[in-house]
């Protein structure tokens, strides 16, 4: 009988290696070296809970690839612990089970040999006796073990579901040993308590254990999930007929159910509503409780700058040329009184429109009468450019809240305790959602001057709300316009063409040396490899290599060859390609390894880390499965469940670029982009850049992004209630 013939339905032995492990759906290519022969084989198909060292029993055929010759395809699979020494040294090694590495799995191997798994199991207490294992690492591998167990078992639980495998790990630290019980009863929890889980996952499970199509968990669960995604696009309530018809196409259930279960929702106040808005309880509240407190502080007789009322300006700016040599212009001086003189002002302009030198005039000031004052912005790196701007420290608004996580976000500062100053001063007020703002104004005292500044041709908050531009709309707070161009340093045409590009007028693009660049490449493919030769040679040697690491490659797009994923593959090969003295993880199709840029995806309280927020991996502990990362000076830790919170950033979103300056930007803009070439797009990316502007794509997408100057109206109301009308 020929080998072939003899593996031709089943295959027994050892996995030895994984050639492709996509975690995201379990697809693996392994090589397995079967128990009766002396070759590995490569086998291909989903395995889940599956580790290096562990017996396998594969059913399934032999195909012949054209290009990797002949390979067994499994249709059904088998896992058993391994029996031997040296399959079990393998399976502690490559496992990921906490407090255990290489060395850690060789020494318990070395002591208890093919006990070893045994051992770990049932007399855990033994481990002490092997060298470098106390109690306290002990314990650490215990649970690490019993967590190990758990999560195979979920993991084998949702194959079906095609759920991302990494998620099981998520669902086993949230529940726990409840994980099968909340499963089984409620599945739908899973959309509201873990991130990275939608409905339609929640649904297959929900399906598959027999809940009715048309029961109220179902509906209910769908109503509040179609919510969220409003809420994720910038809405803060969903009109009642697109909730209504969205939530049959989804379901697949009779309208008139669907509008009986939102009735029962809007009586008992889970959910409320505004003529034919259906609101989320927090958005409704927000909306309502920010358009009073704005009002309060305004219509508020009494003001901590009421000196401001009767001043001398003349004398004012006098003393302020002497101390800064500028020559204010009457709107820079009508901004300065605006601000000093009203109880809540909005500056907005544009980069180079006088933002900065009004913001250091009015510290200034306030400094030199000894007012207390406080600066913030949405972001980390907004603030810290604020503190650059001014010379004073500046916080974040979650900091300047003093926020606290214990299972929920909460702020020590509010109506109870709120801020101490007489004027606040909000950087970046364009990157306010709702939610944040209301927060912010709870803890503002009716005497405190309030000013925002920002500029709302840029890109909207990455939250629901629309804050700056409806505070404007309203026509109820005084608002300074600002739109002369005064800072323009060494010739530089960036803040010029990012006017033109506001205005929808083509760019000037710069010949030979310059600082405003255009690389023409037709096809997404060209593109990508023209932004990485830049990237990593040709900027750096045009501008000096003192620009290496200063470069921010921003796109419009996640998706295709010239998108954010692509780039990122391509820019880490090249910025931080593999080496054996840098460990290295992988998730899915992603590698991260020590060195790595990164980005946080999502506000993590506990950690103090925010959506946007820039840092590098410092270093990957495989054996406590822990990721350092640097953020400004601080080290965070991330567990390896933890991973889907960041991803690399040598390519970042224009969104996400939001507060932020890189001294050299570089921007991919094409045709294929189309869905996202809008002006405000291209302004915003632009203007994120201090020194140098790279476009790589066509003219055709430039011209087609400038052309594209239609904003998305949110689904919002706050300049209605601002206005007092009735919305009812």
């Amino acid at each position: 009988m020929s080998e072939k013939k003899k593996f031709e339905d089943s295959i027994e032995g050892i996995l030895e290696h994984f050639v492709f492990r996509n975690e995201e759906n379990g697809y693996s290519i392994i090589r397995i070296k079967p128990f009766d022969s002396i070759r590995e084989i490569v086998a291909t198909g989903i395995l889940i809970g599956v580790d290096i060292g562990e017996k396998l029993i594969l059913r399934g055929d032999w195909i012949f690839h054209p290009e990797y010759g002949q390979q067994f395809r499994l249709k059904s699979y088998q896992v058993e612990q391994p029996v031997t020494k040296d399959g079990i040294c393998k399976f502690l090694s490559s496992s990921l089970i906490k407090g255990i590495g290489p060395k850690t799995a060789g020494k318990i191997v070395e002591t208890f040999g093919d006990r070893s798994l045994d051992i770990i199991e049932n007399e855990p207490e033994k481990l002490e006796t092997v060298e470098g294992i106390g109690k306290t690492k002990r314990k650490i591998i215990e649970d690490g073990w019993a967590e190990k167990k758990g999560i195979k078992n979920i993991m084998l639980f949702l194959q079906k579901y095609n759920l991302k495998t990494a998620l099981a790990l998520k669902i086993y630290k949230t529940y726990g040993d409840e994980a099968f019980q909340v499963l089984r009863t409620n599945p739908y929890r899973l959309t509201e308590d873990i991130y990275g889980i939608g409905f339609k996952t929640a649904d297959s499970i929900a399906a598959s254990l027999g809940i009715e199509r048309t029961s109220l968990p179902r509906i209910e669960s769908a109503l509040h999930y179609l919510l969220r995604q409003f809420a994720d696009e910038g809405h803060c309530y969903a009109p009642e007929k697109d909730i209504l018809s969205d939530c049959a196409e989804l379901l697949g259930v009779d309208h008139i159910l669907i509008e009986n279960v939102l009735r029962q929702m809007l009586a008992r106040k889970a959910l409320l509503s505004r003529k034919d808005a259906v609101y989320h309880p927090l958005y409704y509240y927000a909306e309502i409780q920010a358009a009073e407190k704005l009002l309060r502080i305004l219509r508020s007789k009494e003001a901590g700058l009421s000196y401001f009322r009767n001043v001398d300006w003349k004398v004012v700016f006098s003393w302020l040329f002497e101390k800064h040599n500028i020559q204010y212009s009457p709107k820079q001086m009508q901004g300065v009184t605006a601000c000093l003189a009203n109880k809540v002002t909005i500056l907005t302009g544009g980069p180079g429109t006088g933002k900065s030198t009004i913001t250091k005039a009015l510290t200034t000031i306030l400094e030199a009468k000894k007012y207390k004052f406080l600066l913030t912005a949405p972001t980390g790196r907004a603030a810290k450019r604020l503190s650059e701007v001014t010379g004073q420290p500046a916080q974040t608004i979650h900091r300047l809240l003093e926020f606290s996580w214990q299972n929920e976000l909460r702020f020590r500062r509010n109506e109870d305790n709120p801020l101490d100053a007489s004027l606040i001063i909000m950087d970046e007020a364009s990157m306010l959602d709702l939610l944040i703002f209301n927060h912010f104004l709870k803890a503002v005292r009716h005497d405190t001057h309030l000013i925002l500044i920002g500029d709302i041709d840029q890109l909207p908050s990455v939250g629901a709300g629309y804050v700056l531009n409806d505070l404007i709309a309203s026509n109820q707070i005084p608002t300074v316009r600002l739109n002369e161009i005064f800072r323009q340093k060494n010739d530089s045409s960036i803040i010029t063409n990012t006017h033109r590009i506001r205005e929808g007028i083509i760019p000037l693009f710069s010949k030979n040396r310059g600082d405003f660049f255009f690389f023409n490449a037709e096809t997404p493919a060209k593109a990508t490899a023209l932004i990485v030769e830049l990237v990593k040679e040709r900027i750096p040697r045009t501008f000096g290599h003192d620009k290496a690491g200063k470069i921010q490659v921003l796109a419009p797009l996640h998706k295709g060859e010239a998108g954010i994923s692509a780039l990122n593959r391509q820019l880490q090969n090249v910025l931080n390609p593999h080496s054996a003295r840098k460990t290295e993880i992988t998730t899915g199709e992603k590698i991260y390894r020590e060195a790595d840029r990164i980005i946080q995806l999502k506000n993590n309280y506990e950690k103090e880390v925010f959506n946007g927020d820039l840092g590098s991996i410092e270093e990957i502990d495989r054996e406590n499965q822990i990721i350092k990362i640097l953020y400004d000076n601080r080290i965070v830790e991330y567990e390896f469940y933890e991973i889907d919170q960041i991803t690399h950033s040598y390519a970042i979103s224009i969104h996400k670029s939001q507060g932020s300056e890189f001294p050299v930007v570089v921007i991919p803009i094409l045709m294929q982009h189309y869905i996202m070439l809008q002006r405000n797009l291209l302004y915003t990316g632009v203007s994120r850049a201090k020194e140098i502007v790279v476009l790589v794509g066509n003219l055709q997408a430039v011209e087609t992004a400038l052309r594209n100057n239609r904003i998305t109206r949110r689904n919002t109301m706050l300049t209605e209630i601002l206005r007092g009308e009735n919305v009812s």
